[in-house]
This record gives C-alpha cells, sequence and structure tokens, in this order.
C-alpha cells in the first residue's frame, strides 16, 4: 500500500505534467495545400541563376472603390536601383496625422472640410502642411476643389507598407 507521501507525490507529478501541457504553445498547423500560390508562382517565372523577387498583389474594397494591383521588382533591379528620392517618400508616411489623413481619405473623407472637422488632425495651417507633405511625396492627389485621392496604383502599396510596418 502506498503511503500519503507517495500518492501526494505521483499526484503533484501528474499535476506537473497536465499542466505544462497546457501552457506549452501548440505547434503550428501545417500550410495548407496552395498557401504560397503567389510564391510558387513568382518561383516559376524567375531565372534559376537570380537573386529572387519581390512581389506584392492586392485586391481591395475601400469606399465605394475597387482596387486591383500587382507588382513584383527582381533582388538585382531593387538592390541597383536609385534609392536618394526613397527616404522623402517614405518620411511622409512617417507622422501619425499623415497617416490618419491617408486612412480617412481612404475611407471617404475627402475635402479638406471634411478633413478639418477631425480635431486630432490640428488647425487649418496644419492640415494644409501634411496635405501637402503626402501629395508630393506622390501619396495623394488633389482631385479638385479643395479633394483628395490615394492614386489607384499607390493603394495596394500604401497597405503593403503598413501591413510590413505592422508585423
Amino acid at each position: 500500500m502506498d503511503t500519503v507521501e507517495d500518492r501526494l507525490a505521483a499526484l503533484e507529478a501528474q499535476v506537473a505534467a497536465l499542466s505544462e501541457r497546457l501552457t506549452a504553445a501548440p505547434p503550428p498547423p501545417p500550410a495548407p495545400e496552395g498557401t504560397f500560390w503567389a510564391l510558387d508562382g513568382l518561383k516559376q517565372r524567375l531565372p534559376p541563376e537570380g537573386s529572387g523577387a519581390v512581389l506584392y498583389t492586392g485586391t481591395v474594397r475601400v469606399a465605394g472603390q475597387h482596387y486591383d494591383w500587382q507588382y513584383g521588382r527582381t533582388v538585382d533591379d531593387l538592390l541597383a536601383g536609385d534609392w536618394e528620392e526613397l527616404p522623402s517618400i517614405l518620411s511622409a508616411l512617417a507622422h501619425p496625422v499623415r497617416l490618419r489623413l491617408l486612412r480617412e481619405i481612404l475611407g471617404g473623407r475627402q475635402s479638406t472640410s471634411e478633413l478639418a472637422e477631425i480635431e486630432e488632425l490640428g488647425t487649418t495651417g496644419q492640415l494644409h502642411h501634411h496635405l501637402r507633405q503626402i501629395t508630393a511625396a506622390g501619396w495623394l492627389r488633389s482631385a479638385g476643389r479643395g479633394r483628395y485621392a490615394v492614386p489607384a496604383e499607390r493603394v495596394v502599396p500604401l497597405l503593403a507598407i503598413l501591413t510590413a510596418a505592422g508585423r
């Protein structure tokens, strides 16, 4: 017959094993067939001796608009390209008010009067300053009469940058 100490030790071992199983992270499920269909298609188009490529694609519906976009570049082209203008294009996104403006404009608030109603965006002068910055960088275009739009060719790239930044 087991002693109380033996039974208690066995019970503690069972509780510890159960606790370990409950707190251990489950292994990630295997990727379903076809998960990397875009990547697989890209690989089929690349020469075997190349250094690879980057592809981004998307289909987006926002504020009653639909955008389909796909773009890819080889790594060799990207690394050999001119990076001089990239800091100003990217730095235009590096301000919370500018990101909020882009989100609001994508969401359908496209006039300066609608945007000026949002207190967090600052004064009218500050609002116009930020609109000029992101327009100069190509993330916005004037649609006339104090209205702005994110150019169709920039919608998916903008969302891809935000996706990459959030990972």
